[in-house]
Protein backbone atom coordinates (compact mmCIF):
# COMPACT_ATOMS: atom_id res chain seq x y z
CA UNK A 1 0.00 0.00 0.00
CA UNK A 2 1.31 3.64 -0.82
CA UNK A 3 0.54 6.44 1.27
CA UNK A 4 0.95 9.89 -0.43
CA UNK A 5 1.78 12.73 1.35
CA UNK A 6 1.35 16.45 -0.06
CA UNK A 7 2.59 19.84 1.52
CA UNK A 8 0.04 21.98 2.65
CA UNK A 9 -0.19 25.79 2.98
CA UNK A 10 0.25 25.91 6.77
CA UNK A 11 4.02 24.54 7.74
CA UNK A 12 3.11 22.58 10.58
CA UNK A 13 0.14 20.27 8.53
CA UNK A 14 0.98 17.67 6.17
CA UNK A 15 -2.09 15.83 4.11
CA UNK A 16 -1.80 11.96 3.70
CA UNK A 17 -3.53 10.21 1.29
CA UNK A 18 -4.02 6.37 1.54
CA UNK A 19 -5.60 6.00 -1.89
CA UNK A 20 -9.11 5.39 -0.31
CA UNK A 21 -12.06 6.80 1.25
CA UNK A 22 -11.47 8.27 5.11
CA UNK A 23 -14.61 9.60 5.66
CA UNK A 24 -17.88 8.13 3.52
CA UNK A 25 -19.78 11.42 4.68
CA UNK A 26 -18.29 14.80 6.59
CA UNK A 27 -15.43 15.23 8.49
CA UNK A 28 -13.86 15.15 11.38
CA UNK A 29 -11.40 17.22 13.67
CA UNK A 30 -9.41 15.73 16.39
CA UNK A 31 -7.89 19.11 18.57
CA UNK A 32 -7.06 16.76 21.63
CA UNK A 33 -6.14 13.92 22.68
CA UNK A 34 -9.10 13.20 24.56
CA UNK A 35 -11.43 13.65 21.18
CA UNK A 36 -9.29 11.54 19.76
CA UNK A 37 -10.15 8.40 22.01
CA UNK A 38 -13.53 7.91 19.50
CA UNK A 39 -11.02 6.55 16.64
CA UNK A 40 -8.15 4.14 17.07
CA UNK A 41 -6.88 6.06 14.25
CA UNK A 42 -6.61 9.41 15.66
CA UNK A 43 -5.88 8.29 18.97
CA UNK A 44 -2.69 5.83 17.86
CA UNK A 45 -1.13 9.56 15.74
CA UNK A 46 -1.83 11.36 19.63
CA UNK A 47 0.07 8.77 21.28
CA UNK A 48 3.27 9.28 19.11
CA UNK A 49 3.57 12.55 21.14
CA UNK A 50 4.54 14.53 18.72
CA UNK A 51 1.17 15.67 17.21
CA UNK A 52 -1.28 18.17 18.21
CA UNK A 53 -3.99 17.74 15.31
CA UNK A 54 -5.84 15.24 12.93
CA UNK A 55 -8.34 15.89 10.75
CA UNK A 56 -10.18 13.56 8.38
CA UNK A 57 -11.50 14.19 5.27
CA UNK A 58 -13.02 12.56 2.77
CA UNK A 59 -9.96 11.11 1.27
CA UNK A 60 -7.13 12.03 3.17
CA UNK A 61 -5.72 12.61 7.07
CA UNK A 62 -4.54 16.05 7.96
CA UNK A 63 -2.05 15.49 10.88
CA UNK A 64 -0.38 18.24 12.72
CA UNK A 65 2.82 18.12 14.09
CA UNK A 66 3.80 20.18 17.95
CA UNK A 67 5.41 23.09 17.50
CA UNK A 68 8.90 22.66 17.45
CA UNK A 69 9.02 19.50 15.42
CA UNK A 70 10.39 18.26 12.25
CA UNK A 71 8.30 16.50 9.80
CA UNK A 72 11.09 14.68 8.87
CA UNK A 73 11.19 13.12 12.02
CA UNK A 74 7.89 12.57 12.72
CA UNK A 75 6.32 11.75 8.92
CA UNK A 76 8.03 7.98 9.21
CA UNK A 77 6.21 7.20 12.49
CA UNK A 78 2.86 8.87 10.64
CA UNK A 79 3.39 7.27 8.09
CA UNK A 80 3.44 3.56 9.88
CA UNK A 81 0.80 4.31 12.06
CA UNK A 82 -1.51 4.87 8.63
CA UNK A 83 -0.15 1.71 7.04
CA UNK A 84 -0.79 -0.34 9.99
CA UNK A 85 -4.35 1.13 9.95
CA UNK A 86 -5.62 1.19 6.97
CA UNK A 87 -3.49 -2.32 5.44
CA UNK A 88 -5.16 -4.16 8.75
CA UNK A 89 -8.83 -2.28 7.43
CA UNK A 90 -9.03 -1.56 10.84
CA UNK A 91 -12.55 0.78 12.13
CA UNK A 92 -12.43 4.37 11.45
CA UNK A 93 -14.17 5.06 15.30
CA UNK A 94 -14.80 2.81 18.23
CA UNK A 95 -17.82 1.11 18.49
CA UNK A 96 -18.36 1.18 14.85
CA UNK A 97 -19.97 4.72 15.59
CA UNK A 98 -18.53 7.67 13.90
CA UNK A 99 -20.04 9.53 16.96
CA UNK A 100 -19.28 13.26 16.42
CA UNK A 101 -19.19 13.54 12.50
CA UNK A 102 -19.64 16.60 10.93
CA UNK A 103 -22.10 16.80 8.07
CA UNK A 104 -22.76 19.86 6.27
CA UNK A 105 -26.04 20.91 7.18
CA UNK A 106 -25.87 19.00 10.51
CA UNK A 107 -23.77 21.43 12.32
CA UNK A 108 -25.58 22.84 15.58
CA UNK A 109 -25.67 27.11 15.07
CA UNK A 110 -27.26 29.09 17.39
CA UNK A 111 -28.39 32.33 16.88
CA UNK A 112 -29.55 32.23 12.91
CA UNK A 113 -33.00 34.39 12.63
CA UNK A 114 -35.34 32.65 10.72
CA UNK A 115 -36.14 35.80 8.72
CA UNK A 116 -32.49 34.88 7.13
CA UNK A 117 -33.13 31.61 5.92
CA UNK A 118 -33.24 32.39 1.76
CA UNK A 119 -29.83 34.39 2.36
CA UNK A 120 -28.39 31.61 4.76
CA UNK A 121 -28.97 28.91 2.36
CA UNK A 122 -27.55 30.66 -0.40
CA UNK A 123 -24.34 31.23 2.36
CA UNK A 124 -24.38 27.18 2.31
CA UNK A 125 -24.33 26.24 -0.99
CA UNK A 126 -21.73 29.07 -1.66
CA UNK A 127 -19.26 27.27 0.78
CA UNK A 128 -20.09 23.62 0.30
CA UNK A 129 -19.88 24.11 -3.48
CA UNK A 130 -17.21 26.45 -3.89
CA UNK A 131 -15.20 27.09 -0.68
CA UNK A 132 -15.44 23.47 1.20
CA UNK A 133 -13.99 21.87 -1.96
CA UNK A 134 -10.63 24.00 -2.45
CA UNK A 135 -9.94 24.24 1.12
CA UNK A 136 -9.61 20.23 0.95
CA UNK A 137 -7.38 20.22 -1.67
CA UNK A 138 -5.03 21.78 1.39
CA UNK A 139 -6.16 19.53 3.86
CA UNK A 140 -8.64 21.17 6.02
CA UNK A 141 -12.27 22.52 5.95
CA UNK A 142 -14.62 25.25 6.89
CA UNK A 143 -18.06 24.65 8.45
CA UNK A 144 -20.92 27.32 8.51
CA UNK A 145 -21.45 28.42 12.31
CA UNK A 146 -24.10 31.11 11.74
CA UNK A 147 -25.04 34.53 9.85
CA UNK A 148 -25.91 37.78 12.26
CA UNK A 149 -26.58 41.08 11.32
CA UNK A 150 -24.43 40.64 8.17
CA UNK A 151 -21.45 38.80 9.62
CA UNK A 152 -20.78 34.90 8.93
CA UNK A 153 -18.92 33.09 11.68
CA UNK A 154 -17.00 29.96 10.39
CA UNK A 155 -14.71 27.48 12.05
CA UNK A 156 -11.86 26.25 10.18
CA UNK A 157 -10.63 22.86 10.67
CA UNK A 158 -7.54 20.71 9.47
CA UNK A 159 -4.69 22.24 7.75
CA UNK A 160 -6.63 25.58 7.81
CA UNK A 161 -7.26 25.77 11.71
CA UNK A 162 -3.53 27.96 12.83
CA UNK A 163 -2.55 28.35 9.08
CA UNK A 164 -0.16 31.34 8.96
CA UNK A 165 -2.56 32.41 5.43
CA UNK A 166 -5.76 31.64 7.08
CA UNK A 167 -6.89 35.07 7.05
CA UNK A 168 -6.14 36.02 4.22
CA UNK A 169 -8.16 33.15 3.09
CA UNK A 170 -10.85 34.07 4.97
CA UNK A 171 -10.87 37.73 4.02
CA UNK A 172 -9.68 37.82 0.85
CA UNK A 173 -10.89 35.02 -0.57
CA UNK A 174 -14.22 33.53 1.06
CA UNK A 175 -15.22 36.79 2.17
CA UNK A 176 -15.12 38.51 -1.35
CA UNK A 177 -16.81 35.45 -2.56
CA UNK A 178 -19.69 35.45 -0.22
CA UNK A 179 -19.51 39.38 -0.51
CA UNK A 180 -20.14 39.56 -4.53
CA UNK A 181 -22.81 36.36 -4.82
CA UNK A 182 -24.69 37.99 -1.21
CA UNK A 183 -24.52 41.22 -1.05
CA UNK A 184 -26.19 41.21 2.48
CA UNK A 185 -22.97 39.29 4.08
CA UNK A 186 -20.56 42.43 5.38
CA UNK A 187 -18.14 40.70 7.06
CA UNK A 188 -16.72 36.83 7.65
CA UNK A 189 -15.13 36.20 11.31
CA UNK A 190 -13.73 33.10 12.16
CA UNK A 191 -14.36 31.04 15.31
Amino acid sequence: MLIETEPTPNPSTLKFLPGREVMAAGTRDFATPEEAEASPLADALFRLGDVEGVFFGRDFVSVTAAPGVSWPSLKPDVLSVLLDHFAGNMPLFRGGSAAGIQVPGEVEVSGDDPADADIIDQIKDLIETRVRPAVANDGGDIVYRGFQQGTVFLRMQGACAGCPSSTATLKHGIESLLKHYVPEVTEVRAV
